[in-house]
């Protein structure tokens, strides 16, 4: 849609395309190698996660388009896979691809060691879909939640469109048993040859819906206080580290998105604790993003404004986490040097930017224009929109071969 474009106009590009190649000269703290936890990255520009469902929604495995897709991008400083499932049931998007069968863990095994044999680095953001797993999806069986409250929204099936259902509420035993099985999704991705892990910690999955108080109104001790609320992350990094160790795991949050239908009353208050629990537990990094008030128009609620509950997340945190801390939304590559020069982040990740150009880090070194991408081919399965866009020399060498066909 036209919103769209203007949208990936601004994020991506961040500057006028006459200014490109001038602007870009003065780039450089994006391309500076970083340290993160124990890892030597080779720059500051991370691909974001983005779930593109290229894998059979049957069995979740990953196949030679992820080989092909996570390969192509391997110049990143760090790839952060597409959210993993941890179970059968914990899947939101038919064709994610997950990590709890050993034939998902040997298809993730040729992806890394596709991205490694490109001396790329890859951690794998280990996910449950919680609320917004639909039965239609999984055999019938309900989404899991701290508190039974539905997102008002549709989401696509293996049925076709359908609203949210109603997920059930978690006893003691599921939420135990949902953090062994976080336990089990860090062995099988050690198994697969991940370098680390990111754990899903936004957009009203299971552990964000712990963290907010409009999705957890439990009054037990997985409810209530902030220290209640963010228990359940906690405990489930816990398990990740004893895994990974802290130097290998992350923290994807999303204070004040409303993605999936949500809010927190007071989400500067929730995540200042939260990140200074994990500054604590010593993990390489705390991923933001900024809120997306485009998402708003997705969710017939009355929620105020994310932004006005914190204008910059980034900023916000940045004083209470004292490893690396990465940035998400809103960035043009201008704008995320900018941000690292001043301290707001140490990392951005990009995401529309690395779907159409496989060679971003390329293309940000050598001032060349970027590929804006096709979002009507972005979920469709197959190589199209996927692992089929050229990089900038590919382009040339395609525009050669058709100058000379004439």
């Amino acid at each position: 849609s036209d919103v769209y474009k203007r949208q990936y106009q601004r994020r991506v590009h961040g500057i006028n395309q006459k200014r490109f190649l001038f602007v870009m000269a003065k780039v450089v703290n994006l391309l500076k190698p970083i340290k993160v936890g124990d890892l030597q990255l080779k720059n500051r520009v991370f691909m974001a996660p983005l779930t593109r469902c290229r894998a059979d929604p049957a069995t979740g495995i990953p196949n030679q388009l992820h080989i092909d897709y996570y390969s192509q991008r391997a110049s990143a400083g760090l790839i952060i896979s597409e959210c993993s499932q941890i179970s059968p049931i914990s899947q939101a998007f038919p064709g994610s691809a997950g990590i709890h069968s050993e034939e998902q863990v040997q298809g993730w095994k040729k992806v890394n060691d596709a991205v490694h044999k490109k001396n790329g680095h890859i951690f794998l953001q280990i996910w449950h879909g919680g609320r917004a797993v639909h039965p239609a999806n999984v055999g019938g069986k309900p989404g899991l939640a701290p508190s039974p409250i539905a997102i008002r929204t549709q989401v696509f099936t293996v049925q076709g469109i359908k609203p949210h259902m109603t997920p059930k509420e978690m006893t003691e035993e599921e939420i135990k048993q949902m953090i062994q099985d976080f336990r089990k999704g860090a062995e099988n991705a050690m198994k697969a040859g991940f370098d680390g892990l990111e754990l899903h910690g936004a957009n009203g999955y299971i552990v964000d819906s712990f963290l907010r108080d409009h999705t957890n109104r439990r009054q037990d001790q997985w409810g209530g206080s902030v220290e209640n609320r963010t228990r359940f992350c906690l405990e489930v990094v816990d398990q990740l580290v004893s895994v990974f160790g802290p130097n290998r795991v992350g923290v994807k949050v999303t204070p004040n998105g409303r993605y999936n239908d949500m809010f927190d009353s007071n989400p500067l208050k929730t995540y200042t604790y939260l990140a200074q629990q994990l500054s604590k537990k010593n993990i390489a990094y705390l991923h933001c993003a900024e809120n997306d008030e485009d998402y708003i128009s997705w969710v017939p609620n009355n929620f105020i404004s994310g932004k006005k509950q914190m204008v910059s997340v980034a900023k916000d945190l940045r004083p209470h986490f004292k490893n690396t801390l990465v940035d998400n939304l809103g960035y043009g590559i201008v704008s995320a040097d900018e941000a690292i020069q001043e301290g707001i982040a140490d990392a951005i990740s990009f995401g529309r930017a690395f779907m159409s150009n496989p060679d971003f880090v390329e293309r940000i070194q050598n001032g060349w224009p970027l590929t804006e991408v096709d979002l009507s081919t972005s979920y469709l399965g197959g190589a199209k929109g996927y692992s089929d866009y050229p990089t900038y020399q590919q382009s040339l060498q395609q525009q050669q071969t058709k100058s000379h066909q004439y």
